[in-house]
């Protein structure tokens, strides 16, 4: 009889009474490989695993990307993003909140992580928006959704997991989040006009400023652009490895805390402490993953699953959408990182015999991920918010994400159907 059902029940439990996913994973991992390998082979494996990953060159990806994103936070370029946004918004229904979703999607251009992005963007835009009468409901609900965008749009984090998990390149993982980022701008853009005309809202507007006066609000941004271009265009036209590509994008950031004049040694050191933190949980996170996936290999469990998978029809798109319904309902019980680490190395191999690109799964991944960030009972951005803004009720901040959302369901379906968006800036790299 088959065991792995167990350990996923344990690896379940285990998640969901707050024991950390290393452990989780790494614990259930060793254990089920040695039930079927022996403790011998199964430790070996456990070293391997952890000593061997730790030395790959390729994984100093993790901790300058981090860097990166820590020095752009310190160096107050959110705000610039959010005043430009707005400069050029101002005289339209919804305009802060418009811009606000801009902004975000800006900001995680440069930051490749989601919570610091609604944490940032809520100390920022939410004081303005409750200035001119936009209710929490909206205003909330447009800094949470907005950023889930920090996962996608590159650089990820999450995306380098999934890179070194399916050894699939993360530079064109990067260039693959490109335009579904872009589209989830626009989409929850339009989530915000929803959103007015839903509530009823009668919102204040303001002059439109001059042209000369919006390009000059742009000037702010520049360091941000520049830096994303250069990180980004390096990676697509083959100057840099992405590896390369994250020191370069490190000792930018640091550039623009220096030219912003908020450099100090005190930052400098917190930084890098923050950083130093981060990485050796996130290496924990991923090498306890990589030891859950040899059981994985070994249980028989992908091929269980797709026989499951079968009896819902034989078709791939089938396949992608009893995925997409398993991703849905495990958003509602586990956080992001949680549900990734849980579910890649399951159901990768699957949609790879199916003639899947494993490029564009893994934006379909994150791109599902995303919807589990605003999504009761777990939805971290939420939680985020309402850390930053104890007033405010996670019924409230849940109640306004509704067309949120849904826009990120239509957006999903879109690039299932479409699957060449996706790809097209991958396939046409240098």
């Amino acid at each position: 009889m088959e065991h792995w059902p167990i350990g996923m029940a344990i690896v379940m439990g285990l998640l969901l009474c707050g024991v950390p996913i290393s452990l989780s994973l790494a614990g259930v991992g060793l254990v089920g490989v040695a039930s079927i390998i022996g403790w011998t082979p199964a430790l070996s494996l456990l070293g391997s695993a952890f000593f061997d990953n730790g030395r790959d060159y390729s994984l100093s990806v993790l901790p300058l990307f981090l860097m990166m994103g820590n020095f752009v936070v310190q160096s107050g370029i959110a705000e610039e993003l959010y005043k430009s946004a707005y400069a050029w918004l101002r005289h339209r229904k919804g305009g802060l909140a418009t811009a606000t979703v801009i902004a975000c999607g800006a900001f995680s251009s440069v930051c490749g992580s989601s919570m610091a992005t609604a944490a940032t963007m809520t100390r920022i835009a939410l004081p303005s928006m409750r200035k001119f009468g936009y209710p929490d409901q909206l205003s909330t609900a447009s800094i949470a959704a907005g950023g889930t965008l920090g996962i996608l749009i590159p650089p990820s984090v999450i995306l380098v997991f999934y890179g070194i998990m399916t050894q699939q390149d993360i530079g064109k993982l990067f260039l693959a989040g490109l335009i579904p980022g872009v589209l989830g701008v626009l989409f929850y853009s339009i989530a915000v006009r929803i959103s007015i005309k839903w509530q009823g809202l009668d919102l204040p507007v303001e002059p439109k400023l001059p042209l000369r006066d919006r390009l000059a609000a742009l000037k702010g941004t520049l360091g941000a652009l520049i830096l994303f271009a250069f990180v980004m265009g390096g990676i697509y036209l083959g100057v840099f490895t992405p590896t390369e590509s994250a020191g370069m994008g490190a000792g930018g950031a640091l550039l623009l805390v220096v030219l912003s004049g908020r450099f100090t040694i005190e930052g400098l050191f917190q930084v890098l402490l923050d950083t130093m933190k981060t990485t050796a949980m996130m290496f924990f996170i991923l090498f306890g993953a990589l030891t859950f996936t040899n059981y994985v290999n070994m249980s028989g469990m992908t091929n269980d699953i797709q026989s499951f998978l079968s009896t819902f029809g034989t078709t791939p798109m089938m396949t992608i959408l009893v995925i997409l319904c398993i991703y849905l309902v495990l958003g509602c019980v586990l956080e992001s990182l949680s549900m990734i680490m849980l579910t890649v190395p399951v159901f990768y191999p699957i949609v790879a015999a199916q003639g899947f690109d494993l490029i564009w799964f893994g934006i379909f991944v994150v791109m599902v991920t995303e919807i589990s960030y605003i999504t009761p009972p777990v939805g971290m951005n939420a939680f985020v918010l309402r850390s930053v803004v104890p007033d405010v009720r996670l019924g409230t901040i849940f109640k306004g994400l509704g067309p949120f959302v849904a826009m990120d369901v239509l957006r999903v379906g879109l690039l299932t159907a479409l699957p060449g968006l996706v790809l097209l800036l991958a396939h046409t790299a240098g």
